[in-house]
């Protein structure tokens, strides 16, 4: 009873606090948060050090409305407001893509933040009649892994457990699950706890998510499993799927996951939906799009089907003064496929429609509900230029910069992208082993040595449309 009352306690407290903080940006100073998440090798980190770099120096930021119109007067960073929250390492971030061998920033594996002020003068008959304001834009940095988690909230543990056997079982992933799963033909659900087993179990699991990874997948449950942090080791993530026993007796292995997997929504979920996940006010989500169409037809369906499961954990729709009530809801939600700098300019257009065909029925739910949504072909970082070559006496456009591996400079022409992206979807769906040309490819390419002008940010592609969406109301 003690820990309810408890429970009660913090969750009014929290909720009076936030009521306040939402009274004070109504009436004083605005405040945006914005949530920044991207699944494996989307190239979060390089997003945010982006466009926080290209907002303090805005020279090449002129599709953001208050930036043309020159209303964006001053960009500064402040302390960031939650202190138990770790802060976004930017300085560390933007040298690692300024000194004169350039590295790409390393991933942020938690939860950060930033906060990033505007000084903006007010839009049109107001301009000569208000003074400039201060708009907070809190970034709020966190792993798409850990937003498939979500889902977990409404299954029980056999539920889960069927999920994932099942889709463990399908000819995409039955080869890369074949240590795991003839792990389990050998063990006994229903045998007394021992935690050695434990251990052996929830590791092969645990490599089997590691090898959905590398081959290019993006659903792997529970996230923290290849991001544990300081959970590493815990009972929190020792546990595994496991096919039902024909009777789970208390004390057993099936009916110990099956407490490791409660106390692992309890503990890390819920606190991660509470305490980030819900408070977000826009959100932009970055997707490897070029990655999955290298893997196959198999890593684009599953990269859809996360997508959707994504867009089914925010609560999309409009907010008002009743949202610190009610819980806030996501107003505004961008799909940006990175990377737009490793193909050429001619084919950035089929790459959106990619990118808008594999959200295509989540998108449709999310404007229903008064969302806006949002697909858009982006490089935060551009790493590459782009030229012409002749090839048996035809002109092909390629891109060219420097490999990640060797620093060598190559060209490359990964090849062209669908007019109609639909067929990539039925492909997808349909189960096809491989593409039917098979010859699409990718080059991962290092950031390229910087001198920029006074005033100028990190170059890009679109940047600023991407942040004119997600914020650009808010400097009106």
């Amino acid at each position: 009873m003690r820990i309810l009352l408890g429970r009660l306690a913090d969750g009014i407290t929290r909720a009076l606090e936030d009521a306040r903080a939402e009274a004070d940006s109504l009436l004083f100073e605005p405040v945006v948060r914005l949530g920044v998440t991207g699944l494996s090798r989307a190239g979060k980190t390089i997003f945010i050090t982006s466009l926080v770099a290209n907002l303090l120096d805005r020279g090449r930021m002129p599709q953001l409305r208050a930036v043309r119109d020159g209303r964006l007067t001053a960009a500064f960073l402040q302390p960031q407001p939650d202190f138990a929250v770790p802060r976004f390492d930017y300085e560390t971030h933007r040298a690692a893509l300024s000194g004169p061998e350039p590295q790409w920033p390393a991933s942020t594996r938690q939860v950060s933040q930033l906060r990033l002020s505007l000084r903006v003068r007010p839009a049109g008959w107001l301009t000569g009649l208000a003074g400039e304001r201060t708009v907070h834009i809190d970034i709020v940095d966190y792993p798409g892994e850990w937003l498939l988690d979500l889902p977990l909230l409404s299954l029980d543990y056999a539920a889960w457990s069927e999920r994932m056997l099942s889709a463990a079982r399908t000819p995409g992933r039955a080869a890369l699950a074949a240590d795991w799963l003839a792990g389990l033909g050998d063990l006994d659900a229903a045998a007394p706890f021992e935690e050695e087993t434990a251990q052996s179990v929830a590791s092969a699991y645990r490599d089997y998510l590691e090898a959905l990874r590398q081959a290019g997948f993006s659903g792997a449950s529970p996230g923290r499993f290849l991001m544990p942090g300081d959970l590493a080791g815990s009972p929190a993530i020792t546990f595994a799927p496991l096919d039902p026993p024909g009777r789970s007796r208390r004390g057993s292995l099936y009916a110990q996951f099956e407490r490791r997997f409660e106390a692992y929504k309890r503990s890390v979920i819920r606190p991660f939906f509470r305490d980030h996940f819900a408070r977000i006010d826009r959100q932009i989500v970055l997707v490897d799009a070029l990655g999955a169409l290298h893997a196959g037809p198999q890593a684009v369906a599953d990269l859809r089907e996360v997508l959707v499961e994504i867009l089914g954990a925010f609560r999309p729709g409009p907010n008002s003064w009743l949202s610190t009530i009610l819980g806030k809801r996501v107003e505004r939600i961008l799909f940006a496929a990175t990377k737009a700098d490793h193909i050429h300019h001619g084919q950035h257009s089929a790459l959106t429609a990619v990118m808008a065909a594999l959200v295509a029925d989540a998108r449709r739910r999310a404007d229903f509900r008064g969302a806006a949504t949002e697909a858009m072909a982006i490089a935060s970082v551009r790493a590459t230029v782009e030229a012409e070559l002749r090839r048996e006496g035809q002109a092909l456009d390629v891109v060219r910069g420097r490999l990640l591996e060797s620093g060598e400079e190559a060209a490359m022409h990964p090849g062209d992208l669908p007019k109609d992206p639909g067929s990539l979807v039925a492909a997808a769906e349909a189960g096809a082993e491989r593409w039917l040309d098979g010859d699409y490819s990718v080059m991962r390419f290092a950031p390229p040595v910087l001198s920029l002008q006074p005033g100028d940010g990190p170059p890009h592609i679109r940047l600023d449309r991407a942040a004119e969406f997600l914020i650009g109301d808010r400097l009106a």
